[in-house]
């Protein structure tokens, strides 16, 4: 039993999982030994301790976590978050992560991930602003535009981001808006960074259905999370004539099989912090993952279609918004019933796109307007899943081990080119 339970407990474990993924590539690439261990080992590594005054003149020491996984295709990426569970083991494994994120979708990024272990909810704003500062004062030798640039993630946001970018700038005796990325406007924010994530996702499921022959127009479309990527992706896809037959989150489940009008939606869910009750829709009964559709958007947690209930799945195209909602097991269930799955290192990568181009306008001292933003990022994420399909398609794999693939090989590639300093 206890043998057992440990099998279960490592297939409902995305960071496990993305290891899983990466060996799998790795072996289709066959990759020297020496070389696959340079690139899943982080480059480094930090814990600092941080005191903090609290409002009640006490004083708390917290633990925080940087790590850089990858830095040969350029500076470190990836966002900070907060949260009581963070620890170094997943700290490096989001680092990694991210630095295939970053190389599928072509970006000039390495990969990083940081973390302080702590419960927001709990802290005044005025702790929480104290606590943010002293991790951005600490890091500050990590961190700059040319070397780390973090961004949010779990429990952190615009707000916190401003306050590191007035750290590190007092620190540098100067404003640096291009160390952080996911900012306010009004501190050098990118016009279309809040919708690109589900806008991605709206590309890569469009060139998916347009390689398997399958009409976007028309199509119905089920959607797990109703949050920041998944409305957005619901209301993208009806406005390019998708029909949105479904949509869960936290309320309840809600569906139409003539179509959801996804715009009272938007507003019916904004008003009343969910979907449940909406008019003219009819409460869902059975899982939303196994209603019939032929698209499914996985844009909530992880671990959402697994072994026990991949095949009762009855989309054809698996598009996931959120990270990790498909297990390795569920992945081959769902192969050998003919399902397309469009990995989350590819489809929900828009986000750190356009942090991407929100670091180059930073750099630059020159803002492009929302069209214009919006149209690179499709560039870029139609080049990236052309680029997975055509893997899949040559090495006769499935999407997501074409997606690492294409990663590993962008990163090796840099690696073998600059060599290895000794």
């Amino acid at each position: 039993m206890p043998a057992e339970g440990t099998n279960i407990q490592k297939d409902l474990n995305p960071l496990a999982n993305a290891e899983r993924q990466f060996d799998e590539a790795a072996e289709r690439l066959n990759l020297p030994q020496g070389i696959r261990e340079v690139i899943k080992r982080p480059r480094r590594a930090t814990i600092v301790s941080l005191p903090v005054v609290m409002d009640d003149g006490s004083v708390r020491v917290f633990t925080g976590y940087r790590v850089q996984h990858s830095i040969v295709r350029g500076p470190a990426k990836g966002g900070i978050r907060y949260h009581p569970d963070v620890s170094l083991d997943e700290v490096e494994a989001l680092a990694a992560w991210m630095t295939w994120k970053c190389a599928v979708v072509n970006i000039p990024f390495g990969g990083g991930k940081g973390g302080i272990a702590c419960d927001p909810d709990r802290l005044s704003k005025g702790e929480l602003e104290r606590l943010t500062r002293r991790y951005a004062a600490d890091l500050s030798d990590l961190f700059g535009p040319e070397s780390d640039v973090p961004a949010p993630d779990v429990n952190t946001n615009a707000q916190i981001m401003a306050w590191i970018v007035d750290t590190y700038s007092m620190h540098e005796r100067r404003t640096e808006y291009a160390v952080v990325t996911g900012k306010p406007l009004e501190v050098g924010g990118s016009a279309g960074r809040r919708e690109a994530t589900g806008r991605g996702v709206l590309f890569c499921t469009r060139e998916v259905c347009r390689h398997i022959g399958m009409p976007l127009a028309g199509a119905r479309v089920a959607v797990q999370g109703f949050g920041n990527v998944g409305s957005v992706s619901a209301d993208l896809m009806a406005r390019s004539g998708a029909k949105i037959v479904a949509v869960a989150d936290v309320s309840g489940a809600i569906h139409d099989p003539k179509g959801l009008d996804v715009t009272a939606l938007l507003r019916y869910a904004a008003d009343r912090r969910g979907v449940q009750g909406f008019p003219g829709s009819q409460p869902l009964k059975t899982p939303i993952i196994e209603y019939d559709c032929d698209i499914l958007v996985p844009a909530a947690l992880e671990n959402q279609i697994t072994h026990e209930n991949a095949d009762r799945v009855r989309a054809r195209v698996i598009a996931e918004g959120a990270n990790g909602p498909t297990t390795p097991e569920a992945d081959k269930i769902l192969a050998a019933k003919g399902a397309m799955v469009i990995p989350d290192i590819l489809c929900n990568s828009g986000g750190v796109t356009v942090s991407y181009f929100e670091w180059v306008q930073n750099r630059m001292g020159l803002y492009w307007p929302e069209d214009e933003v919006n149209a690179r990022l499709e560039q870029y994420m139609v080049q990236a899943s052309k680029d997975v399909l055509a893997k899949a398609v040559e090495h006769g794999v499935s999407l997501r081990v074409a997606a690492f693939m294409v990663a590993i090989e962008r990163v090796v590639k840099v690696i073998m080119l600059r060599g290895l300093y000794a």
